[in-house]
C-alpha cells in the first residue's frame, strides 16, 4: 500500500466530518465556519510541517520506503507527509463546530429552541466566545 492510498482513507473520513460541519453551520444549527482563521491556521501548520519534517528526515529520525512514495518532495519531505497536517486543520474546526455551541436562542434539548436550555451551549465542546464588538 502506498502512502497516498493510506492517506486517502484518513482524508476521506476527514472530508466527511468536514461536510457534516459545513452543513450544520449552513443550517444555522451550529455556529459558522471562520474560513479566514482556518486558512491562516492551514498556512502556519503547513509551514511548520515543512520545517520539522525536513529536520526529522534530515537527522534520520524518519525514513520512507522509496517504492511507496510519489517522488514529489518539499525539501526532503515527501508530499504525502502533508496530508496529515491538512487533515488536522480541517478535522479540528469541524469537530469544534459539530460538538460546539449552538447559536443563541436554541435550547440545549432540541433545534427549535423549545428544549428549555439556556441556549448558551451544549454539554460538549466550547461554550463561550469573546466578541470584539
Amino acid at each position: 500500500m502506498t502512502y497516498w492510498a493510506m492517506n486517502a482513507v484518513f482524508l476521506a473520513i476527514v472530508a466527511g466530518v468536514g461536510i457534516v460541519a459545513v452543513a450544520l453551520a449552513a443550517t444555522g444549527f451550529r455556529t459558522g465556519v471562520r474560513w479566514a482563521s482556518i486558512g491562516i491556521a492551514m498556512g502556519i501548520v503547513l509551514v511548520m510541517t515543512a520545517i520539522f519534517d525536513n529536520v526529522m528526515i534530515g537527522v534520520g529520525l524518519v525514513a520512507y520506503d522509496a517504492d511507496k512514495i510519489s517522488g514529489q518532495f518539499i525539501g526532503i519531505a515527501p508530499l504525502e507527509d502533508f496530508a496529515y497536517a491538512i487533515a488536522a486543520v480541517i478535522l479540528l474546526p469541524s469537530l469544534w463546530i459539530i460538538l460546539g455551541r449552538r447559536p443563541a436562542g436554541l435550547g440545549a434539548g432540541d433545534a427549535d429552541g423549545a428544549g428549555g436550555g439556556s441556549g448558551g451551549g451544549s454539554a460538549v465542546g466550547p461554550t463561550s466566545r469573546v466578541d470584539a464588538s
